[in-house]
C-alpha cells in the first residue's frame, strides 16, 4: 500500500514543486521546518538530510513555535510546513503568524484544499488514499509520503548546488561512510611498517623481515624501486617445491611487477584492487618509490569494509 502511494506521488506534482526547488536554492536564509506529531519526526529527518547535502536547515516543533520558538525564524528564511491535513490547531496559529512576518512557506500536506494548503505560497501534494495501518489511523503511508517528498527537494538542491562526493565528506567526516571518502592510502601505510628486502638477502632474513614487520609481507627494492613481492604464502609455496633452500635469495621466490597504488589514491580504491585481484596486501608507491604496504586489515579496522 506504501509502494503504491510512493508511485502515486508522481502524478501530483507540479509547477509549485520545482517553484519551491527555486525558492530554496535562491534564499539567502535558512530552511526551517516544521510539524507535529509523527510529521515533526518527518521534519526533522528532513532536516537532517538538507543539512548534510549542502542547504542549512532547522527543525521547529509546531507547538512549540506558538511557544516562543518563532525567534528561530529570520528574515530570510523559507518555512516548510508538514501536516497530513492541513488542519491541525497548531497549525492554524502558526500559519498566519509565518505569514505576518512575510517569510515564503511551503506546505507538504495531503490536503490541498485544507487551510494550510490554502495558506502556503507552494503547495506539495502528499495525498495518499489510505494508511497502512489497518484502522487507517496510524500514520504510516502518509509519512512516507513526506518523507519522500523531502527526499526529491533534498537531491534537486543538491543537483542544483553541484554537490559533490567531496563535498559530501566535509559534512560526513565520522564514521565509515566519511572514510570511504576522505580517508587515503597515505593514512593508513604511514603508520604501518615498511618490510623491504634486496634481491640479494637470504631466506633467513626474509623470514626475520616478515616476522618482525607483521604484516606478511616484504618489497623486493633496489634502489628504492619496488621490483618484486615476497608472501608468507610464497615461503610456504617454496618449502613444497625444494629440499634445500639454505641457498635461496629474495630473487629465486619473489613474484615480480606485483601490484601497487599511490600514496595519494583513497582507501576505498585499495580495497577495490585487493578484492579484484584476492590479495590481502598491497604495496605503495610515491613518486615512483615504496612507501610502505597497506593491509586488508587496516581497511577493515578503519571501518572500509
Amino acid at each position: 500500500m506504501e509502494s503504491k502511494a510512493i508511485s502515486n506521488l508522481v502524478s501530483l506534482i507540479t509547477d509549485d514543486f520545482a517553484h519551491a526547488v527555486k525558492l530554496i536554492y535562491n534564499s539567502k536564509g535558512r530552511v526551517i521546518i516544521t510539524g507535529i506529531g509523527k510529521s515533526a519526526i518527518i521534519a526533522n529527518k528532513i532536516v537532517a538530510t538538507l543539512n548534510s547535502t549542502g542547504t542549512p536547515a532547522i527543525f521547529m516543533h509546531a507547538a512549540d513555535a506558538i511557544h516562543g520558538d518563532l525567534g528561530l525564524i529570520l528574515k530570510d528564511d523559507v518555512v516548510i510546513c508538514i501536516s497530513k491535513s492541513g488542519n491541525t490547531p497548531e497549525i492554524k496559529v502558526l500559519v498566519p503568524l509565518i505569514k505576518s512576518a512575510k517569510n515564503k512557506m511551503i506546505a507538504i500536506t495531503g490536503n490541498i484544499d485544507s487551510f494550510l494548503g490554502q495558506q502556503a505560497d507552494f503547495v506539495l501534494n502528499a495525498y495518499v488514499e489510505q494508511e497502512a495501518c489497518p484502522n487507517n489511523l496510524a500514520p504510516t503511508t502518509s509519512t512516507t509520503a513526506q518523507l519522500v517528498i523531502g527526499d526529491a527537494l533534498a537531491v534537486c538542491l543538491l543537483e542544483l548546488r553541484g554537490f559533490s562526493s567531496n563535498d559530501f565528506a566535509k559534512y560526513h567526516p565520522g564514521g565509515a561512510l566519511g572514510k570511504k571518502l576522505y580517508l587515503r592510502v597515505h593514512d593508513i601505510s604511514s603508520v604501518n611498517e615498511k618490510p623491504q628486502v634486496q634481491l640479494d638477502t637470504s631466506i633467513k632474513n626474509i623470514i626475520i623481515e616478515i616476522t618482525e614487520k607483521m604484516l606478511g609481507v616484504a618489497a623486493v627494492v633496489e634502489n628504492g624501486k619496488i621490483i618484486g613481492i615476497i608472501t608468507d604464502g610464497d615461503l610456504r609455496r617454496m618449502l613444497t617445491k625444494v629440499e634445500d633452500f639454505s641457498g635461496l635469495t629474495a630473487k629465486d621466490i619473489m613474484s615480480s611487477n606485483p601490484k601497487h597504488i599511490n600514496v595519494d589514491a583513497m582507501a576505498v580504491d585499495a580495497l577495490e584492487v585487493m578484492e579484484t585481484n584476492g590479495i590481502s596486501q598491497l604495496l605503495v608507491e610515491d613518486n615512483g618509490n615504496y612507501a610502505g604496504v597497506v593491509h586488508l586489515h587496516d581497511l577493515i579496522k578503519e571501518g572500509i569494509i
